[in-house]
């Protein structure tokens, strides 16, 4: 692949927003609105600086879309990341949008992975294997099936949009803000892997990876595990 069609290859751009209250005692949070931490705040501060602005790795000039989640924590971390000013005014390029939501934890939401699995164990669930939530889901909150469905509408939607930067040969980098669990399973769908595929990813708050396509070819989505910097 040539220099310049490298440097035209759409890329993906995930970020996790920062630490907050819950996060920190490991509470599973879903739908709960949960502010940063002042911790969680100076954990997005250095990617801000470093990474994000013009002629960075993450340039406001290559962003075609930013989906951010409605949660206010991933809110916050867009503003960190990206000051209003940085951010192109035009209908559509900012979507707040359920897509990109944490995973619905319904009745576990608030509880801990270890009250989870013993207050399933009270209902008499799990008896030959242990509580997955990439598995099992969550009682009155999201199966993997509906976490599947959400972020392959979404996946399908982002690459409409990169497709169309391909063919017209313009930049068409995309940005995601939104949480740990829910972007470890759109890694899994961007590869075609199910979400309940056993594949150990580390995300942490604050932290950001790269989504791209091997051979610039639309229909192999790939994932970036190592860069170069000019």
């Amino acid at each position: 692949m040539s220099r310049d069609a490298d440097n035209l290859t759409p890329r993906v751009f995930f970020f996790r927003h920062g630490e907050t209250e819950w996060a920190k005692l490991g509470r599973q949070t879903g739908v709960t609105d949960v502010p940063l931490t002042e911790h969680g705040i100076e954990q997005v501060t250095p990617t801000a600086t470093h990474l994000v602005g013009t002629g960075k790795l993450v340039d406001p000039e290559r962003v075609v879309r930013v989906f951010v989640s409605p949660r206010e924590r991933a809110q916050q971390t867009l503003q960190c990341l990206f000051p209003e000013e940085d951010l192109p005014i035009y209908p559509g390029f900012l979507r707040i949008t359920d897509g990109i939501a944490e995973w619905d934890y319904g009745d576990y939401e608030g509880l801990t992975a270890a009250e989870t699995k013993a207050l399933r164990k009270e209902w008499g669930l799990d008896a030959e294997q242990e509580w997955s939530v990439w598995r099992d889901g969550c009682e009155g909150g999201e199966s993997m099936q509906q976490v599947t469905r959400r972020l392959d509408r979404l996946i399908s939607e982002i690459q409409d949009i990169q497709w169309a930067g391909m063919e017209a040969e313009r930049p068409a980098d995309i940005v995601l803000l939104s949480h740990g669990l829910i972007l470890r399973a759109f890694v899994k769908r961007w590869l075609s892997f199910p979400v309940d595929m056993q594949l150990s990813i580390m995300l942490a708050p604050g932290a950001m990876g790269i989504l791209t396509y091997k051979n610039n070819n639309i229909d192999e989505p790939a994932i970036h595990v190592g860069l170069t910097f000019p």
